[in-house]
């Protein structure tokens, strides 16, 4: 039997992705691998929004070929849509897949003969404007991310990923609904649900046919699935009937990724985002009246073009002041093809490092004291199979990460908890461990 190995960079919605590229081997006759095992094929998900998408190709490349030196590498994913010419110099790679051609991989691998310049299979990203390709990654049996949308129409000055995965486009109610259902047989928990711009769900050969709310409240009827966790959704489509939906769901918990990038509103104008910062506070702030103890967490961009030290403090004492449980902090880097990259006021690397690491701090102090107005509270908390130091690890619905000492009863259980006191390593450990799993 042949084997396959699989390396993921970047977002959700790329390991939902690989998972079903890797199920595409699987009925091929392949059997999948760890990635530091000997493997026949490689296949590299690359990404273009983290920094360095080329610089961490080449080194997963040069690892894959030290653990099987004559193994067929094939690169997919959102870099080998922008750059797949740049991706075929790169020594060792056979083959680069772009957008359209990544789910018909099988098709275009028939033979693994090392080739002395590497294949390249790409066209422009409008041929997948109208065609969505669902995906959803089953990595242990606790929680599944769940492709449901893809692509985004959204200009933001700074980005590419228009570029590389093409216009918003979506799947049916109908199919994601039958694919929760499917998924809850195989005995997964808590569903993720992923895409680009996952609030504008809806969109099928360019034209809207529905709303997310419309698939959030199917969902919440789907059987067998304990918890749906909304993974990110722009400040600007998440409407008060979602969040008063959510607090009153039988289903979807109560945490909302929601992306900030700017405290700033001339650095929100600049970066042509859908809203300002106002109407980022009406959302906080509805979000903490009906669910006080909803997890908020933020993205946001440090450095961007324009940002002066005074712009920077203006959205660091905004977050500072807002009710938010924690940040993800990107420190911006220029991407070719994009509006931003030809800006005046460009920020110095070092002081965008500074500023990065401000906001991970404020980041660390909003984690804590989040958690720490969850302690003496009662949590329901899934656990899942990773066990480290004999402790064994878990969400509680609001997100909360807990340990308990490792029981392998445990694993994939919904448990009646207290959230007791905040470990060294910033985790919550629990008492009261319940006989009998929450239902």
């Amino acid at each position: 039997m042949k084997k396959v190995a699989f390396y993921t960079l970047g977002c959700k919605l790329n390991f939902s992705e690989t998972s079903t590229i890797g199920r595409l081997f699987t009925d091929a006759g392949y059997g999948v691998v760890g990635f530091t095992e000997k493997a026949d094929v490689y296949v590299i998900n690359t990404c273009s929004v983290t920094d360095h998408a080329d610089k961490k190709c080449r080194k997963v490349v040069k690892e894959a070929l030290k653990y099987s030196p004559d193994a067929y590498v094939t690169i997919v994913g959102c870099y080998a849509q922008l750059k797949p010419q740049e991706i075929a110099e790169i020594e060792g790679v056979d083959m680069v897949l772009g957008a359209a051609e990544k789910f018909r991989i099988i098709e275009y691998i028939d033979d693994l003969t090392k080739n002395p310049k590497a294949v390249v299979h790409q066209q422009n990203i409008e041929k997948v404007n109208h065609q969505f390709i669902a995906a959803y990654s089953i990595a242990d049996r606790t929680r599944t991310f769940l492709k449901v949308q893809d692509g985004c129409d959204y200009p933001c000055t700074y980005c590419t990923i228009p570029l590389a995965r093409g216009a918003s486009r979506s799947d049916t109610i109908d199919n994601v609904v039958a694919r929760a259902r499917m998924i809850a047989e195989s005995g997964v928990k808590e569903i993720v649900l992923t895409g680009v711009n996952l609030g504008d769900f809806g969109i099928r050969n360019g034209e809207r046919e529905d709303k997310f709310f419309d698939l959030v409240k199917a969902l919440d009827e789907v059987e067998g699935i304990e918890r749906f966790r909304i993974s990110s959704i722009e400040p600007n489509l998440l409407s008060n009937e979602i969040i008063e939906f959510v607090a009153r769901s039988k289903r979807f918990v109560p945490h909302f990724h929601i992306p900030l990038q700017s405290g700033s509103d001339k650095i929100l104008g600049l970066m042509r985002r859908r809203y300002r910062r106002d109407l980022y506070v009406e959302r906080v702030a509805k979000i903490r009246e009906v669910m006080p103890d909803c997890c908020i967490g933020v993205d946001v961009i440090v450095g961007f073009p324009g940002e002066t030290k005074e712009d920077f403090l203006d959205t660091y004492q905004f977050l500072n002041s807002l009710d938010i449980s924690y940040l993800h902090v990107f420190t911006y880097s220029e991407r070719e093809d994009t509006v931003a990259a030809s800006m005046p006021g460009v920020v110095q690397g070092a002081e965008r490092s500074e500023r990065s690491k401000m906001l991970h701090i404020l980041s660390d102090k909003k984690r804590r004291a989040f958690y720490e107005s969850q302690l003496g509270k009662p949590a329901e908390v899934l656990f899942e199979s990773d066990v480290k130091d004999g402790y064994m690890h878990g969400f509680s619905k609001n997100y909360v990460k807990v340990r308990a000492k490792y029981d392998p009863l445990l694993v994939n259980e919904l448990k009646a908890v207290t959230l007791q006191e905040i470990s060294a390593e910033g985790e919550v450990d629990v008492t009261e461990l319940a006989e009998y799993a929450v239902h």
